[in-house]
Order: C-alpha cells, then sequence, then structure tokens
C-alpha cells in the first residue's frame, strides 16, 4: 500500500513507529505536513498540492491532526475522503471528538457512563452549574483544552464560582464536571483499534496533582482492564465513529465513566508501558480495511 500520514512533525515517537511499522510490511508511508498542504475544490475533480506538486492518489492516509489545526487539518482530511481515500479516522469522527461538549452528548445518548457535567453560557447560572455538577469539590474545563491544559479542580462551592466567573470573564467555553475522588488521581487510557482493546496502560498524576496526563509528568503502567471497562472503550468508539482511538476511563463506584476520546493518541506512553506494538496493529488495520472508496461519509457531514 501507498499510505500518507498527516502530520507536522515526523520526529515525533507515534509517527517514526507509524512509518517504521508500514516499512516494515512492506508499505511505503509518506508523513505530509498538513499546513503546508493546499487544495482545489473542483467539481468531481478534488485534488490535493504539497510543495508545489499534485499528490499522487493514496490507498489510505493516516490523521495525525493537533488539536490546534483541527478546522484546516479536517478540510485537508476531506480532499483525502472525496478522492476515495480510505482514512483510518474519518473527519466525521475526529470532529467530533474534538468537539469536547458534543462528544459527551454523544456519549450520553448511547448511556455510557460519564461524570455528571454541566454547561451554560450565562453567568448568572453558575450556582445553579454547580449545584447540578454535585457541588465540590468539582473540576472546571476549558473546552479548547489539551493534555491537561485548562483544568482546574476546585475544592469548594465558593472557589468554583470564582473560577467559573474568571474563565467566563475571559470570553472561553468551559464546562463544570463532577470530581471523582476515588479515582485517586489515576485513570485508564484503552486504545481502541477496529472495534477492539488492543492495549491499556493506568495513568497516574506526578504528586499532588489530579491530572493523570504523561505530558503533565504523570506515571504509567499496564494494567488488565474489566469487561464493563471494555465494553465502554468500545461503544465510546463507536459512538464518535472512530476506528483508532484512546479512551480515557476513571473508576467510578457507580461504574466506568468517560472522561475524553482521543482520535490522535500517542503511542509512545502506552508501548513503553505494555511492550505491545500498538503502531504494528494499527498498520494492520489498514491492510484488512483500506479499500478505496470505503469511506461511510465520503467527505461529507
Amino acid at each position: 500500500m501507498k499510505i500518507a500520514m498527516l502530520a507536522r512533525n515526523a520526529n515525533l515517537y507515534s509517527h517514526v513507529r507509524l512509518k517504521e511499522a508500514a516499512e516494515a510490511r512492506g508499505h511505503t508511508l509518506d508523513i505530509i505536513d498538513t499546513l503546508r498542504c493546499y487544495m482545489n475544490i473542483a467539481s468531481k475533480r478534488p485534488e490535493v498540492y504539497y510543495n508545489g506538486k499534485k499528490l499522487p492518489l493514496y490507498d489510505a492516509v493516516i490523521p495525525r491532526i493537533g488539536a490546534s489545526i483541527t478546522f484546516y487539518g479536517m478540510a485537508v482530511l476531506r480532499q483525502f475522503e472525496m478522492q476515495g481515500v480510505y482514512p483510518l479516522n474519518e473527519s466525521v469522527g475526529i470532529g467530533r471528538s474534538r468537539d469536547k461538549l458534543r462528544s459527551l452528548q454523544l456519549l450520553a445518548r448511547d448511556g455510557i457512563g460519564l461524570p455528571e457535567t454541566t454547561f451554560a453560557h450565562d453567568p448568572k447560572q453558575t450556582e445553579e452549574v454547580i449545584a447540578l455538577a454535585g457541588g465540590a469539590p468539582l473540576v472546571v474545563k476549558l473546552l479548547e483544552g489539551t493534555q491537561g491544559i485548562g483544568v482546574v479542580l476546585a475544592d469548594t462551592d465558593r472557589s468554583a464560582k470564582s473560577v467559573i466567573e474568571a474563565f467566563r470573564g475571559a470570553k472561553v467555553h468551559i464546562m463544570v464536571q463532577e470530581f471523582i475522588k476515588e479515582a485517586g488521581g489515576s485513570d485508564i487510557r484503552a486504545l481502541v483499534v477496529g472495534g477492539k482493546v488492543i492495549a491499556a496502560m493506568k495513568r497516574t498524576g506526578s504528586g499532588d496533582d489530579f491530572r493523570s496526563n504523561l505530558h503533565r509528568g504523570g506515571s504509567a503502567e499496564p494494567i488488565k482492564i474489566s469487561a464493563a471497562e471494555r465494553s465502554t472503550a468500545i461503544r465510546s468508539a463507536k459512538a464518535m465513529g472512530l476506528n483508532v482511538c484512546g479512551v480515557d476511563i476513571l473508576r467510578a463506584k457507580r461504574g466506568p465513566v468517560v472522561l475524553e476520546v482521543n482520535s490522535s493518541p500517542g503511542l509512545e506512553g502506552i508501548e513503553k508501558a505494555t511492550g505491545i506494538d500498538v503502531a504494528g496493529k494499527i498498520i494492520e488495520y489498514l491492510e484488512a480495511n483500506a479499500k478505496p472508496n470505503r469511506t461511510k461519509t465520503r467527505g461529507k457531514g
């Protein structure tokens, strides 16, 4: 197969591993800087250009689109989809997962466990929002935040109100979630490929940090997940319409609850923690499924 990977940094661990895994199986993989692509929006003749040349027709495309370039990255990916190129993850699924509010609404619709979550526009409703989320301690999140940035733990209702009002004063969108104390600052990252959990790790925040992101100094170890956690991860991927994703789960007293579904999960932490060849399994999935014009949405939506 001839595979394209949309990525800004060719030297990231995840991108190097995917290229190695593809080439080890006899495929070619071109890493294409997403922001250096440009498109010809022509009737029934969609084209993508890169560094002054029209790109050839690929068999598959792996979108590794950073959160900061979601809008443009999805536009480029849709152009590939309209060409009939098979995407590892479709633009529609990526768009759903990147919109934190919409993703939680979709998960809630499918009955998947979630922390109590509230969202409102009017600052006059702050106290009602806090009460609906169950009162302090509460987690206040920027809807546009990534890797634990823009996430604040408020220990009291008063501090929660202050944080919410400060964020609203900056005219940013936030949501307020219940704090799952029993999780103990740890979460589970379950890696789903093709409707199966292929690897799972437990992530724990550094020191007294309640955020477990590895980018913020957290640690990771392999973990055996329960049948309920496995089902939750698989159903979450399906709700988003993602073939490959990382599902972040907390162990609450009432069962597994989903924090987030990541459409471009990093591979370094989970490969090193579990010893599983995740990159190889992703390429194997493409080998079994990449067919022309097999995209469900063909760039629609």
